[in-house]
């Protein structure tokens, strides 16, 4: 057990590494994160020493919005809710925008189709489920990655608003006879996601050209409402914010806002981490096991892992550099990677969700067949997403080719003797060749009632006994 007042992230590299036992807080001033390769721009541009200014000077309230267009959020979206993280840790007000009016409208950045309409019963569910994973988020954060022994302040609560409470109480026309006067066509029809948009094939509706005038008001609610001065998304989102901030320039004459976009975050094909490019990698456990996560960035390849670390985690730079010295001089042990993996699976998923992708991963890989067996069923279901279920009963004096073909492994009984023969088929990560062997508990049914059978490399058979 790691001791008491240590996250287990912290104990963990302590173990694995020779870093640092600090927490260090992010530097109030958020500019600094530049460093990190964490922010592609400013806006205004010329505005760094004054954000500075008001970064140093006092805290400062800073949102980010998140749209309902699917019950989860993914890991695209997670440097941005990396950078409310930081704002917290500098002793900022982090607030999250969960558009429960806009998400019904799209926005169009970033894409070259209209979003498929959602009905207020499935944004309403997929709110609710982004709420909790982003308190989920946070609260690991605190919990595992956040030394509250050195870290005397308290952090500042995450705000979660809701655009749909603003927006139910405005009378359309008399929005449109306020607000829209301040809104510029010219400049509207510049931005690039609007121009990209008209200039594709099935063009742009009204609806999805609305959505920048949504999001721009939302900034000024949150000015209005929360002192909120600055607004941080992907660099998808320049135009939005570029309107937003057009906007409170004509409204609040007096006040100053900021934009800070981030870099939209991509393998080394160029595609994107996120659910729009096809490969999603979910940050709900149903939809992506901590098991999946942990292996999604303990692959990453060496050219990408020094880059993700400093967008990833909270690792400080000088520390960061010399973890990715230590890897150069063995890559094959993936330290590196090893660590990027924990760090991220201990922020999405808490502590038990890392124990249980380290359980599996030395199931699996490294032959601990006794770490499966600590898994239940659910679990192994879960983290195994994919795998075919299949439940049997217990059957005195079951060979290994029968329990083979009882469990649908193969096409054809002269085809599971050849492959099993060969060496292509194994229970419980072990490899048997004898078809005649008797099935027996303890080596080929675990103490769970679970046996894991593997045909080649990749399909999976959790076998669940009765």
């Amino acid at each position: 057990m790691f001791p008491p007042k240590l996250g287990l992230g912290l104990f963990r590299r302590l173990q694995v590494t020779h870093l640092s036992p600090r927490r260090h807080l992010t530097h109030k001033n958020l500019l600094e994160l530049t460093d990190r390769g964490f922010f592609q721009s400013i806006f205004p541009d010329t505005a760094a020493p004054r954000m500075k200014h008001l970064f140093t000077s006092g805290r400062q309230s800073i949102y980010a919005g998140f749209d309902p267009t699917a019950d989860s959020l993914h890991v695209g979206n997670l440097l941005v809710i990396m950078g409310l993280l930081h704002c917290q840790r500098a002793g900022h007000k982090p607030i999250a925008l969960v558009g429960g009016a806009t998400g019904l409208i799209g926005d169009p950045s970033g894409r070259k189709t209209e979003r498929n309409q959602l009905g207020e019963s499935v944004i309403e569910t997929n709110l609710k489920a982004i709420e909790q994973q982003l308190l989920r988020v946070f609260k690991n954060h605190e919990d595992c990655l956040w030394d509250t022994k050195k870290n005397k302040s308290p952090l500042a609560p995450l705000t979660i608003v809701n655009n749909a409470e603003w927006y139910a109480n405005l009378h359309l026309v008399e929005f449109i006879a306020n607000m829209g006067r301040h809104f510029r066509m010219g400049s509207m029809l510049s931005r690039s996601s609007v121009q990209s948009r008209l200039e594709s094939e099935d063009g742009m509706s009204f609806t999805e050209f609305t959505y920048q005038i949504f999001q721009a008001y939302d900034w000024l609610h949150l000015l209005q409402k929360h002192n909120c001065c600055f607004q941080m998304g992907g660099s998808d989102q320049m135009g939005n914010l570029m309107t937003g901030h057009e906007l409170i320039s004509r409204v609040e004459r007096k006040r100053e806002v900021f934009g800070l976009t981030l870099p939209i975050v991509t393998n080394e094909e160029g595609d994107k981490f996120g659910k729009s490019a096809g490969n999603a990698v979910w940050l709900d456990p149903e939809k992506t096991s901590p098991f999946a996560l942990y292996q999604f960035f303990l692959r990453m390849p060496d050219s990408e892992v020094e880059k993700l670390l400093k967008l990833f985690t909270f690792i400080p730079l000088p520390e960061v550099e010399q973890l990715i010295r230590e890897h150069q001089k063995e890559p094959e042990k993936r330290k590196a990677q090893t660590l990027l993996a924990e760090d991220v699976t201990l922020l999405v998923h808490g502590e038990n969700g890392l124990k249980q992708a380290e359980r599996v991963t030395n199931a699996l890989y490294k032959g601990n067949v006794e770490a499966l067996a600590e898994l239940n069923y659910a679990e192994i279901k879960q983290t195994l997403q994919g795998a075919i279920l299949v439940d049997m009963l217990k059957e005195s004096g079951m060979s290994i080719l029968q329990l083979a073909l009882k469990a649908k492994c193969f096409p054809t009984e002269n085809d599971a003797v050849r492959i099993i023969n060969a060496g292509g088929f194994y229970v419980n990560q072990k490899r048997v060749q004898n078809i005649a062997e008797v099935i027996t508990t303890g080596v080929h049914i675990l103490r769970n009632d679970i046996s894991l059978l593997r045909v080649g490399k990749r399909n999976f058979y959790i076998i669940r006994w009765k």
